[in-house]
């Protein structure tokens, strides 16, 4: 039984267009008719931004509660709540690999995040090269960048962002079993039964002769062709993924 309006009337005004909000897990557990307060930012962006007010309904999840029905029970400036009604989606692991790659400018990089989150990207580990064009990165925004592409998206959890490390470190602590799939520019892929754990992307201008070399005497690392041609490195972000989705799909069919 819902406490503040009739099952039926909620239902109707409940749709896929509702704003979803990323609310992140606290000590106790999502229950219908809990109260639960907005974390900071989203009372004003749904009052202002998307002109809510309270009795609208919305959609909260995360990635240990689900996702949850829900109406705005308060809402003044930059706090507000929400009224839990019922679970519409219970949690579910994303089904993607973690995604390596070198920084590139600004705005690339938040592309990359943002593609990446909505083609299931589990975590995001930036890996410094030789070619490496910028070292220094903002992850307060891209976390609320990928906050934003999980709630366009509707995934449930949020890719972690790890900080920038050098892409030999990354390579000497990465385990033999883990494959490690790395687009390398004219070279062919190999081991098509191999599934991967992750994808590896280089910068700009690509990887230097010295780290194809690495990459290629790693045991855990797999050579992933997108084609003939030269790609942008946050094309072949998009590229890689979803050749490794398709490749996991084809896998699964048997």
């Amino acid at each position: 039984m819902l406490p503040s309006m009739g099952e039926a009337r909620y239902r109707k005004r409940m749709n896929r267009s509702d704003p979803r909000l990323y609310v992140p897990a606290s000590e106790t557990a999502f229950v219908e008719g809990q109260t639960i307060p907005l974390p900071s930012g989203q009372a004003h962006y749904l009052g202002n931004v998307m002109r809510q007010g309270v009795g609208s309904a919305v959609r909260v999840f995360n990635e240990r509660d689900g996702e949850w029905a829900a109406e705005i029970a308060s809402l003044k400036k930059d706090k507000g709540s929400v009224l839990l009604h019922r679970c519409e989606r219970t949690p579910a692991p994303t089904d993607g690999v973690e995604l390596l790659f070198a920084p590139l400018k600004r705005d690339a990089t938040e592309l990359v995040i943002r593609m990446g989150t909505e083609l299931g990207v589990t975590r995001f580990r930036p890996v410094v090269t030789e070619r490496t064009n910028t070292h220094r990165l903002n992850l307060e925004r891209l976390s609320l960048i990928a906050t934003e592409a999980a709630e366009q998206c509707e995934r449930l959890d949020i890719p972690e962002i790890l900080p920038p490390e050098s892409l030999r470190v990354v390579l000497a602590g990465w385990p033999d079993d883990r494959p490690l799939f790395a687009a390398l520019e004219r070279r062919p892929g190999e081991d098509a039964g191999v599934q991967a754990a992750a994808l590896l992307i280089g910068p700009e201008g690509g990887f230097s002769e010295a780290e194809v070399e690495l990459l290629r005497r790693h045991a855990a690392v797999h050579a992933l062709s997108l084609g003939p041609l030269v790609l942008r490195a946050e094309t072949a972000v998009c590229a890689g993924l979803s050749r490794l989705a398709a490749r996991a799909e084809d896998a699964a069919r048997g």
